[in-house]
């Protein structure tokens, strides 16, 4: 097994961020450091990451939590600002799958499964993840279609987005919008884009599964239906 599956299988990141971490000189093999995310992992070998000895995981576990504003989607913070694992309490090493940005709240999945990250964060699966979006106004048809085409956003990168739902009331619009690629604070730089003053996000809904009834701070662990459910049913929305 290759290293960098190594610690995906452990539950450290995806495949593709342990390439990055292992080339950061975080990982030693029996003891000595290594730089290399295509070494050949042996059943005798000792692997440390961070400090600590790591094994792949024989129980997949993934969680859904329901973020709250001002806590950081990250394992760790160098500033010393809440994270979503200090709301989080869990006997193993869980890592968040994509992100959420301090100011939006809902849906969240953790786990340890680095398989399942690799394949729900990847930009060529197009995981359909849904929000809830309160706006000044109402979007325009012209508006709708311009983010449902794709809108460059800034920083050499274009957003996208559906619009599957929208309600007016008083002046404000509660939209629903569907993200396919979760680039990073993807609706508020389209809403930007577009002249529209966004005041809340919240995500409701990721790759099927519904946030439901669960409160903010609030979390529980999936089924294994319900992780069977990201894998098998992504694609059909």
């Amino acid at each position: 097994m290759r290293l960098n599956k190594y610690l995906s299988r452990s539950g450290i990141a995806s495949r593709r961020e342990s390439d990055a971490l292992i080339k950061s000189g975080t990982t030693e093999v029996n003891g000595l450091l290594c730089l290399d995310p295509a070494y050949q992992v042996k059943t005798t070998d000792s692997i440390i990451f961070d400090g600590k000895k790591i094994e792949p995981n024989k129980e997949k576990i993934v969680v859904m939590l329901h973020k709250p504003k001002r806590i950081i989607t990250t394992v760790k913070d160098t500033h010393g600002r809440k994270t979503v694992l200090d709301i989080i309490e869990s006997s193993v090493r869980l890592v968040p799958i994509g992100r959420l940005d301090q100011d939006s709240t809902g849906l969240l999945l953790l786990g340890n499964d680095g398989d399942l990250h690799q394949y729900l964060t990847h930009p060529k699966n197009s995981i359909p993840k849904d929000y809830e979006v309160i706006i000044e106004g109402r979007i325009s048809d012209i508006q709708i279609k311009k983010i449902a085409r794709g809108l460059y956003i800034g920083d050499k990168e274009y957003g996208k987005a559906e619009v599957l739902e929208q309600n007016t009331n008083k002046g404000r619009s509660s939209l629903i919008l569907r993200l396919r690629q979760g680039k990073k604070r993807e609706i508020r730089r389209l809403m930007y884009r577009i002249k529209i003053k966004l005041f809340s996000l919240k995500r409701i809904r990721y790759a099927g599964l519904e946030l439901g009834n669960l409160k903010e701070r609030e979390y529980r662990q999936l089924s294994k239906n319900e992780i069977k459910k990201l894998w098998n049913e992504s694609k059909e929305f």
